[in-house]
């Protein structure tokens, strides 16, 4: 029975991930042991060698767990996840772009306060109402 199948730190070394993570993407659902032998060892298919690589990759592209699962969900019940996987990177790349603007507004936003600040005199003393004036004249949000 066990001939064909792999134990968890057989397929934990051939895909170069701690065991533990096999067993959480266990818990997630993401992958599932073949069988358990009555020494209570997990057995799986040589085909989770597969599955745990492509979470890997999934993962570099920045998509999460739950979305891999969603991937690997489609993909079981024997359709090709191919558009599932690209309207989720479509709206990655939306909320990059999103972020790519705020990053923006905010970069501007500071160096105009280090442009206005540049043209402050640093003040010699501080008291003890203000630690730092120059930050004092940020309007608060």
């Amino acid at each position: 029975m066990t001939a064909t199948l792999l134990k968890i730190g057989e397929i934990a070394k051939q895909v170069g991930v701690a065991v533990g993570t096999i067993r959480y993407y266990e818990t997630l659902q993401l992958i599932q042991p073949s069988t358990r032998g009555e020494n209570g060892y997990r057995y799986y298919k040589p085909q989770t060698i597969q599955q745990l690589q492509f979470i890997r990759q999934a993962q570099t592209l920045g998509f999460s767990l739950e979305e891999i699962r969603q991937i690997l969900t489609v993909y079981a019940e024997g359709t090709p996840p191919c558009s599932l996987v690209q309207t989720l990177l479509n709206q990655k790349i939306a909320t990059l772009e999103e972020k790519l603007q705020q990053i923006q507004t905010f970069k501007a936003q500071l160096e105009s306060y280090r442009d206005r600040w540049q043209q402050t005199p640093t003040p010699q003393t501080v008291t003890k109402s203000e630690i730092c004036p120059l930050i004092a004249t940020i309007p608060q949000t």
